[in-house]
Order: C-alpha cells, then structure tokens, then sequence
C-alpha cells in the first residue's frame, strides 16, 4: 500500500513539474515574439504611424473640410477611429502571420514542437504578443491623431474592448494565413486580396449607408463593417450598427477561428510542412 501511495506522489509531481515547464515554455515563447517585433521597431511599430499619418494629412486636413457627409462630426472624426483600427487590424496580422510563417521556412518550427507546449499555449502566446503589437500602434496613431483633430470618446471601455477583440481576431486570421500559405507569395495574397479589399470597403473612408443599392447590403457581409462601425461608435457615440452587434458578431468569429487554429495545431500537418 504504502508502494503505491509513493508511486502516485511521484505521478503527481511529475504533473505539476510538467505544468509548470510548460506555463515556463509559453511565457518564454510570449518574450521571444515580444523582443522580435521590438528589434524591428522602425518596421513594426513606426512605418504603421506614418502611413496613418499620411492618411490624416490627406483625407483629414486636405480634403476632410470639402468633404461633407452630415452629421454633427466632422469628417475627419470620422475617419480615425478606422484608421486606428487599421493599425491595429494590419499589425495583429502581420506579427502572427510573419512569425509563424518564417518559423515553418526557416524550419525552427520542430524546436517549438518539442516543447511542452500544448496547441491553446501555442494560440495564447502568438495572438498575447500580437495584441501588444497592435494596441501600441493604435495607441500611437490616436497620440497622433490628437494633433489634427478631438474625439468625443463616448465610451472608452467598448473602444478599448472592440479594439482588443479586432486584434485577437486578425491575431487569429495570420495564424491561419500561416499556416495555409507555403511561399511569401502565398502569405502576400491572404493581405493585398483579402485583408487589405475588406478594410478599404469597410466603411473606413465613408458611411456604407450612404452607398446605393446593392453594394450597401452587401458590403454588410463584410466583417471589417463591423468592427470598424463597433469601435467608431464607441468613441463618436453614433454608428450605423449597435456596439452589441458589432461586438457579439466579432467574439463569434474569433471563437471560430480559435477552434479552427486548435484543431490545426493538433492536428494538422501544416504546422510542420
């Protein structure tokens, strides 16, 4: 009896010195990808910034006071918060999708499969690194973005809420990207003819109201219409879609990709090929 009793007290050490190198091998892979965009900073974190800068000097101050669309905003006002989110949406992709990608080309990917990580660490690692990467170039863009114009922030707990599930959802998208594409030209197709035609016909430089029929239902099928008409509302106070909608449409889909991303990891030979 007293065998046995030693032989479970050693099974249960061994779980939780398993746990703890496997909660010690995810935090070490969060670092990894934190140091790695913050080596490349000026790629990473400034060229976003100045595109958006750009963007605010053309459509905000050239054209922004010829341009009227009703309303008690400015039209400038109504262009940021989409260009926040597209710092954060396009640098949510890149780090998670670029990551991956050279891991699997370089094929470092076989030093992370042997560790004890398990798929839902893999997931939490990449899209927690990603997420710091686009929250602090949204944060910058805003910083920037205070030079040209004030927002109103009419409820800064959705904005920061939708701009936290908009990063973990293209956070996710990169990893499929990732793992699907098998060449750089792959990986370039998912961003100029996926991300970059949804964020453009999201309703980023107009209302979609305001475009005639059809193309104002069927950009509705449109996921980025959702997440930037979310986060819009939360800082203007007034969208064309409720905050729940937009918000509860956008969980749904990261949940999707989530399971889809954990079911690949486990599962898939593209992880390794």
């Amino acid at each position: 009896m007293s065998e046995l009793s030693d032989r479970l007290d050693k099974i249960e050490v061994f779980a939780h010195e398993s746990d703890y190198h496997s909660m010690t091998s995810c935090l070490t892979l969060v670092k990894r990808e934190v140091l790695r965009f913050l080596s490349v900073s000026g790629q990473t974190l400034l060229a976003p910034v100045v595109t958006a800068t750009l963007y605010l000097l053309v459509f905000g101050v050239s054209l922004g006071s010829r341009v009227s669309f009703g309303g008690e905003h400015s039209y400038i006002q109504f262009v940021v918060p989409g260009l926040v989110l597209m710092g954060v949406i396009n640098n949510a992709f890149a780090n998670t999708s670029s990551s991956l990608f050279v891991s699997k080309f370089l094929g470092n990917i076989q030093d992370l499969l042997v560790t004890p990580l398990t798929p839902w660490q893999y997931l939490t690692a990449y899209c927690f690194a990603a997420i710091l990467r686009a929250m602090a170039v949204g944060g910058v863009i805003l910083l920037v973005s205070s030079f040209f114009t004030s927002l109103p922030w009419a409820y800064p707990g959705q904005a920061l809420l939708m701009a936290l599930v908009s990063s973990l959802l293209f956070a996710l998208f990169g990893l499929i990207a990732a793992l699907y594409a098998k060449s750089f030209d792959t990986l370039s197709i998912f961003t100029n003819f996926m991300l970059l035609p949804l964020i453009y016909l999201g309703g980023l430089f107009y209302p979609v109201s305001q475009l005639p029929d059809p193309w104002n239902h069927v950009s509705k099928f449109n996921p980025l219409y959702y997440l930037i008409e979310g986060f819009r509302h939360a800082i203007l106070g007034v969208g064309e879609v409720p905050f729940a909608v937009s918000f509860g449409i956008s969980l749904g889909l990261s949940a999707v990709l989530a399971s889809i991303i954990l079911w690949m990891f486990a599962n898939s030979s593209r992880v390794r090929n």
